[in-house]
């Protein structure tokens, strides 16, 4: 049996200063902190490990709506991790996903298999600690009605 090549992905990162760095790939940048009291406008590393979670579910998501013919108006996840100190390591991730859906509740358990099974980063994570979470339906409670319009990339732009 022939094994496929593995997929390459290109990130490359440099310090700007003491307060933080830059990551490129392809196009797009990503603002590090790498400061040692911490910076409110740019991702740490243990923020950048969870937004890479969240992108991959974000991404199952979006990979499997067309085959499972799912309907959704909105998705949202927010992930909590645990660290320890010494040594130092994340040793657990909690996450909520919640989607804005009429679809039945066992579609609904059927997108969360989804996402658990069958993304490459929630799988890496999952065989290095204990990553666990539920899925909900409607509009998560750190979401206000009003800034629903403003949330979509489309109106960043």
């Amino acid at each position: 049996m022939e094994h496929e090549s593995p997929v390459e992905f290109l990130v490359s990162a440099e310090r700007v200063d003491a307060h933080g760095g830059i990551a490129d790939c392809k196009s797009a940048k990503i603002a590090l902190d790498t400061d040692l009291a911490g910076r409110a406008d740019a991702f740490n590393p243990a923020e950048l490990f969870l937004a890479a979670i969240a992108a991959c579910m974000l991404k199952g998501i979006e990979r499997v709506m067309p085959m499972l013919k799912f309907q959704l108006r909105s998705v949202a996840v927010r992930l909590t991790g645990r660290r320890q100190d010494a040594p130092p390591k994340m040793i657990g991730v909690e996450y909520e996903l919640w989607v804005e859906t009429e679809e039945p509740e066992r579609r609904l358990d059927l997108l969360h298999r989804n996402v658990r099974n069958f993304g490459t980063i929630f799988n890496t994570v999952l065989a290095a600690c204990p990553l666990e979470g539920t899925i909900h339906r409607g509009i998560p409670p750190w979401r206000r009605e009003a800034t629903r319009g403003a949330d979509s990339l489309e109106g960043r732009r």
